[in-house]
């Protein structure tokens, strides 16, 4: 039997009926980015593996388990990107951007690359709309990218849907004190709870112990060393001004001391905001604090927050909003039918004559030989406004008809400084 042709798995399609509310959820993000004064900057989806190694942290799962690396021809190592942050901190530093001003605000959209085990909302393949804020430690900062994020899901109409989860995992030095202090207990508990699967994660990266699913961990986990013990001073105090910011907003949060995140240049302030509709895969957007990377790839001493939506997995959530998006925005404004093939090129002329007028307009002149019955369907199908007939004995009368197949209801005189003719409307 033949095999078929087919994605590699792990990485799939957006189809045409996709793309539709991909693009939609994609401008009414980059509008508010924009209304924030978020600059684009786009990078490779290559770069040096090594520049990974030094951020990411060579005992975490992404980059023990999960990078797409290779050797190219002049046999150098290199990675498809596996998130966004570490790319754009390259591109700041190689291009001088923090010479300019430390202060920064950008964003980018792009695929990222991780082979992990193919799941709903959990891809080899899957898109990040990243948001980085550098130059601020305060965290005030840390409440301001909040609030943007909270903007844009009650933009998408999504925001009672979601659950926002917060935490602190302190300082760098905080965390390596818990680690080692972590370790010690759970080598002592391995055998006691039948773990000697994770043995690995246990000795090289304990704190991704915390949220895992696993019953025996979790069971392990009740009696383990409590990070928030750990933090020092300004680490708490800083977390607690977070939280006073967002209880004086009146923002509802949980404080999920076993949050944490999987790469290892994160420190204090973490966060996600969770769906209930998705499944084991529930998080739709996450960031935190990164203080120390910037200096760590060889630039300047610089603060820095930022956060990546999973473009994906909001898609995910498109049933939420579909309705709100299908009522507003219809994906035709104009159909032109018509059964003479005589007629093909007064189309062309019509559409173009339209797009002069009105740029924006969406303009469907279906060039086919299928019937105007099957061209009224496909109209009706992509959620099209107007029909504009061309019926042969009424164009001999200089008419055209015009049919309103929207729910919406629009001036006549639309058409009228269109077209200076007669039109009927049925």
């Amino acid at each position: 039997m033949k095999k078929k042709n087919q994605s590699i798995r792990g990485m799939h399609d957006f189809l045409p009926k996709d793309t539709i509310y991909l693009q939609i959820i994609e401008k009414k993000i980059i509008k508010i980015l924009k209304s924030h004064t978020y600059k684009e900057i786009r990078t490779p989806i290559l770069e040096d593996t090594e520049i990974f190694k030094k951020s990411i942290g060579g005992n975490t799962d992404v980059m023990s388990k999960e990078m797409y690396s290779f050797y190219d021809r002049n046999e150098k190592n290199i990675s498809l990107r596996p998130e966004g942050t570490v790319g754009c901190i390259r591109a700041c530093i190689q291009h001088h951007i923090f010479k300019k001003s430390l202060f920064q605000k950008l964003w980018y959209y792009g695929p990222m690359f991780r082979y992990e085990r193919p799941q709903k909302g959990r891809f080899r393949q899957f898109y990040q709309l990243g948001i980085e804020v550098f130059g601020f430690s305060d965290p005030i900062i840390d409440f301001d990218l909040i609030l943007l994020t909270i903007k844009i899901w009650n933009k998408l109409g999504i925001l009672k849907d979601l659950i926002l989860e917060i935490n602190s995992i302190g300082s760098i030095n905080n965390r390596k004190n818990y680690e080692n202090d972590l370790r010690i207990f759970c080598e002592k508990k391995i055998d006691k709870f039948n773990l000697d699967n994770f043995r690995n994660v246990i000795l090289n990266n304990p704190i991704r112990l915390l949220d895992s699913k696993n019953i025996n961990i979790i069971l392990m986990m009740k009696n383990a060393p409590k990070l928030i013990n750990y933090l020092d001073l300004s680490s708490q105090l800083r977390f607690q001004k977070l939280c006073n910011y967002l209880d004086q907003k009146q923002v509802n949060y949980i404080i999920n001391h076993k949050l944490v995140r999987g790469l290892d240049y994160y420190n204090d302030t973490v966060f996600e905001w969770k769906s209930k509709n998705l499944g084991a895969q529930d998080t739709i957007c996450a960031g935190g604090r990164y203080d120390q990377l910037i200096k760590n790839l060889g630039g300047p001493k610089n603060s820095a927050m930022g956060c990546a939506i999973g473009i994906d997995r909001l898609f995910l959530l498109k049933e939420l909003f579909k309705k709100k998006i299908i009522k507003n925005n219809y994906f035709i404004d104009i159909q032109i039918i018509f059964s003479n093939p005589e007629f093909y090129r007064f189309v062309l002329d019509i559409s173009d004559q339209l797009h002069t007028i009105w740029p924006k307009l969406k303009i469907d002149t279906n060039i086919t030989k299928i019937s105007v019955s099957n061209q009224i369907k496909h109209a009706i199908q992509n959620h099209t406004k107007f029909l504009l007939i061309l019926d042969s004995y009424l164009l001999s009368s200089n008419k055209i008809i015009i049919k309103n197949i929207s729910l919406r209801t629009q001036k006549k005189e639309f058409f009228y400084r269109i077209f200076q003719s007669p039109c009927i409307f049925i």
